[in-house]
C-alpha cells in the first residue's frame, strides 16, 4: 500500500511538472495581461500620457456618456445585424450540405476553413479592387448597362457589415453543419408519418435541434464582430468608429490608457455574461472551444 501511495504521489507530481510550462504561460501571457488592464482602468489618465497611480471610477462612468454611448450602442447594432446576416445566409446552406456524403461535405469543409489560411487583411483588400468606384462589379454593371453611374460600395457603414459577414461567416457556418449532422432522421419520418407539414418538421425537429448551434455560431459571430477594428477601418476608410477602434485609438492615438482598460474590460465582462447565459441554457463551452 505505501508503495502504491508513493507511486501515485510521484505520478501526480509529474503531471504537475508537466504542465508547469503551460501554467507559466498562461500566466505570463492571460493573467497577467487580465490583471494589469484591470487594474489600470481604475486609475488615471497622466496629463502628459501614461497613467497616474490612484483610484477612479471616472473612466467606467465615461463610458455612459452621450458620445462613448453611442458607439457602443452603434457596435452592438453592428454585431446584431452581423449575427443576423450571418444566420440567414449560414442556416439554409448548412441545412443543404449536412446530408451530403462524407467526401463531398470534408470537400465543403476545406473550401469553408481554407480561407483562414490567408490574411484576414489581405481578403479585403481583394474585397476593395471588387468594390470600389472603378473597380471590378461597377465596371462590369456598367458596361451591361444595369447602372448609370458607379455604386458607392465601399468605405461606409454597407461595406464594413460585408466585410464582417465575409470574414466571420465561417464560424456559423461549421457549428450549423455539425447541429443539422445531428438531427435524428427518425424523429423526421415520424413527423411525416403522422402527416406533418414541412414547416412543422422544420419547427418540431430541425428548429429544436439546431438551436444549440445557432446559439454557439451567434457568439463565435457577435463577440469578434466587437473588435475586429481592421476590417471597418479597410472597409469602412475609418470614417464609422466601434468600440473596437475606439479602445485602439485610446492606447495609440489618445494615449488614455485608463480609459481603454476600463473599454477592454467592459467587453470581457460582457463576454463573459454571454458565456454564462449561454451555459445556463444548456450550452457546452466545448463547442465554442473552452472546457
Amino acid at each position: 500500500m505505501i508503495a502504491n501511495f508513493k507511486l501515485r504521489t510521484s505520478v501526480d507530481w509529474f503531471k504537475y511538472i508537466l504542465l508547469l510550462p503551460l501554467i507559466v504561460w498562461l500566466g505570463l501571457f492571460v493573467a497577467f495581461p487580465l490583471l494589469d488592464v484591470t487594474l489600470m482602468s481604475f486609475m488615471k489618465s497622466g496629463t502628459y500620457g501614461g497613467v497616474e497611480l490612484g483610484f477612479s471610477l471616472n473612466n467606467y462612468g465615461s463610458l455612459f456618456s452621450a458620445l462613448y454611448g453611442r458607439i457602443i450602442i452603434l457596435s452592438f447594432v453592428l454585431a446584431l445585424v452581423v449575427t443576423l446576416i450571418c444566420i440567414v445566409m449560414a442556416y439554409p446552406f448548412a441545412m443543404f450540405v449536412a446530408n451530403k456524403s462524407k467526401a463531398i461535405l470534408s470537400v465543403i469543409t476545406a473550401l469553408i476553413t481554407t480561407p483562414f489560411m490567408i490574411s484576414s487583411v489581405l481578403r479585403l483588400y481583394a474585397w476593395i479592387t471588387i468594390l470600389r468606384t472603378n473597380g471590378i462589379l461597377n465596371s462590369s454593371l456598367m458596361k451591361i448597362h444595369i447602372i448609370g453611374k458607379p455604386l458607392d460600395l465601399v468605405y461606409n457603414n454597407f461595406a464594413v457589415v460585408l466585410g464582417m459577414v465575409y470574414t466571420l461567416i465561417p464560424f456559423m457556418l461549421l457549428p450549423l453543419i455539425s447541429g443539422f449532422r445531428n438531427v435524428d432522421i427518425s424523429l423526421v419520418e415520424a413527423t411525416q408519418d403522422l402527416g406533418g407539414k414541412k414547416w412543422e418538421i422544420f419547427k418540431y425537429v430541425y428548429l429544436p435541434t439546431t438551436l444549440p448551434a445557432i446559439f454557439s455560431g451567434s457568439i463565435m459571430v457577435f463577440i469578434p464582430t466587437l473588435g475586429y477594428f481592421f476590417v471597418s477601418d479597410i472597409m469602412g476608410g475609418s470614417k464609422s468608429i466601434f468600440i473596437g477602434n475606439l479602445v485602439r485609438d485610446q492606447f495609440i492615438s489618445a494615449h488614455n490608457w485608463p480609459l481603454g482598460s476600463a473599454l477592454s474590460v467592459a467587453i470581457i465582462a460582457f463576454t463573459f455574461l454571454i458565456l454564462w447565459i449561454y451555459k445556463k441554457m444548456g450550452g457546452r463551452l466545448e463547442d465554442l472551444g473552452g472546457n
